[in-house]
């Protein structure tokens, strides 16, 4: 695989990723699929912000729709996102002793 192949599409994946609304649905559905209430609820957004979030994220593949009945429900297309989510929020809660040593220096 060339070092550029497959970038754009990449890129594309994290501009979606890059809301925190989207970001906890995502968490959400990782432990299972659920409904918009059952999200609504959950995540503390309202309907129609969960219902706009989930539509960029069908658009963009990464989760899915079946209907039981007139409900939906929405499930991870692929839990690959689901661990691309948490290895990011696992860098980004790990503490680093060599960037707070740095930062102590210049205070």
């Amino acid at each position: 695989m060339k070092p550029e192949e497959g970038l754009d599409a990449t890129a594309d994946l994290f501009k979606v990723l890059g809301s925190r609304s989207r970001l906890l649905l995502l968490r959400l559905l990782a432990s299972e699929p659920a409904s918009v209430g059952t999200l609504t609820t959950r995540s503390g957004m309202s309907q129609p912000l969960v219902s706009q979030h989930l539509r960029t994220l069908r658009l963009a593949s990464i989760v899915t729709v079946s209907r039981n009945g007139r409900e939906a429900i929405y499930r991870l297309a692929d839990h690959h996102i689901a661990h691309i989510v948490d290895d990011a929020l696992a860098h980004t809660l790990e503490e680093n002793p060599l960037q707070e040593g740095a930062s102590d220096e210049h205070h």
